[in-house]
């Protein structure tokens, strides 16, 4: 379903003589090089009116093919425009036209799509209606792949059918029954993206248990804080997996955190050394019984607890309900045009909202999943990709940035790719021209931004629109928002605001475990152009000129490391206990103007070590005592931290000094 590049180019409506030269050269068989040259020669020389340079623009296929384009037929309207009008101003008929294309499952239909609300903050979705999530992701046919697998340093893959897969989930509902679980008790998952992570994620939903989603990378001390949150006293993990050519030893954390029984999947036969006693292993753990009614009920009960971590040490505690898989399906059928016939990979795990989203937009859409367990940076990536056949795959901008450093990654490798999605942190139009450039411009790049108490993308982009690398296009269907300024004025064409969210909207969160949900997304927010209420999220957005927006950070003081969410709060009192720290105030700046956010660690010392000393020993305390995955780009020695007359410290004040040296 990509454009069709040949000799011969056709200039198009509203786009202009830059773009149709664009169009031209890549038509040819120039060099990424030049490519490259040209584009940044369109950066410097395009006026503001015309908008972000068009790189990529749909073709007869994505115009009349796609799922959005059939959608748009089937309700009546000419234009994507049109469409996400009709999709907020008539909440309850898109809602009712998703369930009934994605064939969603209702035990007892709705009596009313939504229930009439004052203000949208708590509204009642499909209100009478009883269903299961998980029986709407076996809606095809049971001969269908559902997953393809390949385990690090393995050269055999696994796969399992629809029904193959569905019977195993059954044998993890009664399992879960024979060991003595009830409805709505809490069960963590810490562990890789593997065939039997997604049966246990959807075996403890079948059971009515309530799923608790603990990223594999976090350590021991964070395994505890979470399960403690949840108040969750039995965990399903491995013993050890392979990343990167390094053994981690998963099962040990388990252990050291001193957490509830354990269910382990055991790489090789028999059990782990050391076992602890009423620990049980996988093959002994799932029931024999491959057969299990779904335990049915109201739209609004709880199926899974992730974590997002606010401007507090401690992480959020995000409930998802039965409604929210749809929204990640909805999301995943009209802005990354999933398909039947499409095997979908997005490297990630479930520990973050990425992870249940794969499940749900892969299976309630009929398509296949294919699951890398290991460092998806190498060539055996690659050529997993390649064999697997991905015509959809999700990647980050970090993980880009390592395919071009490592040369390892050719044309070869994507052939399959017809489309690719990006989230988790900003993009850099460098390396996602270049990625786009292995397909021969063929595959776009959706960008998605979104979070975990949204469910998906509040801000996406579509198959029908024009491409530029970074840039987003459109809200979300079925989702509304406005950018305000700080006088709480929406900002034009050109100008940057803070976005705020528009309930209702479904995958929005209704409540927190752990604070206040109201007092967090609600308190002290102005009111929209035409007296909405409005939901704080924390995103600060350009709109630009021809309908594409620029994603430019957290408005708060969250920053997103290597995909992952992190408060200042929590990585300064990692530094603050190194022995030579006074007081320290953590940042993060783009040093480029885009791409990759970097962590900027400002100390007061009490001694001055060797910065580069420093740096690497706050490095090595951050990746052990929070996460691996965060890297402290520098270190920077001030005397005193800048603060307000209240005594709250300046963080943007630090991160605008840093940005105008660099």
């Amino acid at each position: 379903m990509a454009e069709n590049t040949s000799s011969t180019v056709e200039a198009h409506p509203g786009e202009t003589l830059q773009d149709f030269e664009w169009m031209s050269l890549i038509a040819g068989q120039c060099s990424f090089q030049e490519h490259w040259r040209l584009f940044q020669e369109m950066l410097r020389n395009r006026e503001p009116d015309d908008g972000p340079p068009v790189v990529w623009r749909p073709g007869p296929d994505q115009l009349t093919k796609s799922n959005l384009a059939e959608f748009m037929q089937t309700i009546g309207v000419d234009d994507y425009a049109a469409l996400h009008r009709w999709s907020t101003e008539n909440r309850p008929a898109f809602w009712q036209s998703v369930v009934e294309r994605l064939r969603i499952r209702l035990r007892k239909p709705p009596k009313q799509w939504l229930a009439p609300v004052a203000d949208g903050r708590n509204p009642v979705w499909f209100a009478g209606a009883e269903l299961n999530c998980v029986d709407s992701c076996f809606t095809g046919c049971p001969d269908q792949l559902a997953i393809i697998s390949l385990h690090e340093g393995s050269s055999a893959s696994s796969a399992l059918t629809y029904g193959e897969l569905e019977r195993l989930v059954n044998r993890v509902a009664y399992g879960l029954r024979e060991m003595g679980f009830e409805p709505g008790n809490p069960i963590a998952i810490y562990m890789p993206m593997t065939i039997e992570c997604v049966a246990a994620y959807l075996g403890i939903i079948k059971a009515g248990c309530v799923v608790v989603s603990i990223a594999d990378s976090f350590s021991e001390d964070e395994l505890r804080k979470r399960m403690g949150i949840a108040a969750a006293n039995c965990v399903i993990t491995v013993n050890t997996y392979l990343r990167g050519g390094k053994v981690i030893d998963l099962y040990g954390k388990v252990k050291a955190s001193g957490a509830g029984r354990a269910v382990v999947v055991c790489a090789d036969a028999g059990a782990p050394a050391n076992m602890r006693s009423g620990d049980l292993i996988w093959d002994d753990f799932v029931s024999e019984n491959d057969a299990f009614d779904s335990l049915v009920g109201e739209p609004g009960r709880v199926t899974n607890i992730l974590f997002s971590s606010g401007t507090t040490a401690e992480p959020k505690a995000i409930p998802w309900t039965h409604l929210t898989p749809l929204k990640c399906a909805m999301d995943g059928h009209f802005h990354q045009d999933i398909q039947e016939q499409d095997v979908i990979a997005w490297p990630t795990n479930i520990g973050w909202m990425m992870g249940p989203w794969l499940i749900f937009a892969t299976f309630m859409n009929r398509a296949s999943m294919a699951l890398y367990q290991g460092a998806p940076t190498g060539k055996a990536f690659a050529d997993f990709i390649r064999v697997a056949g991905v015509s959809v795959l999700g990647v980050i901008p970090s993980m880009v940035r390592s395919w071009r450093s490592s040369g390892a990654f050719s044309r070869d490798d994507f052939a399959s790719v017809r489309l690719f999605s990006s989230t988790g942190e900003p993009s850099s139009q460098e390396n996602y021209l270049w990625l786009m450039s292995l397909t021969n411009y063929r595959a776009p790049i959706i960008e998605y931004l979104g979070g975990t108490e949204i469910g998906g993308g509040h801000l996406t982009g579509t198959v029908v629109q024009n491409a530029s690398p970074t840039m987003f296009t459109t809200p979300a269907l079925g989702t509304e928002f406005c950018i305000l300024d700080e006088e709480a004025e929406p900002v034009g064409e050109g100008e940057t605001g803070e976005l705020f969210l528009i309930p209702p909207a479904i995958g929005l969160s209704q409540e927190l475990l752990n604070r206040d949900h109201d007092q967090v997304y609600y308190a002290g927010c102005p009111s929209g152009p035409n007296d909405e209420t409005l939901r704080r999220h924390g995103d600060n957005v350009a709109r630009l000129h021809n309908g594409f927006y620029l994603a430019q950070g957290r408005a708060d003081d969250t920053m997103n490391l290597g995909g992952i969410k992190v408060s200042s709060v929590e990585l300064e009192q990692v530094i603050n206990a190194h022995a030579s720290v006074e007081e320290s105030a953590a940042v993060s700046v783009q040093p480029d103007g885009d791409g990759q956010e970097k962590l900027i660690a400002f100390v007061v010392t009490k001694t001055v070590p060797g910065g580069t000393t420093l740096r690497t020993e706050l490095g090595e305390m951050i990746a052990t005592a929070l996460n691996p995955l965060f890297k402290v780009y520098d270190v920077v020695h001030l005397k005193q931290l800048p603060r307000t007359a209240s005594n709250k410290l300046m963080r943007r004040e630090l991160r605008a000094s840093y940005a105008r040296q660099e």
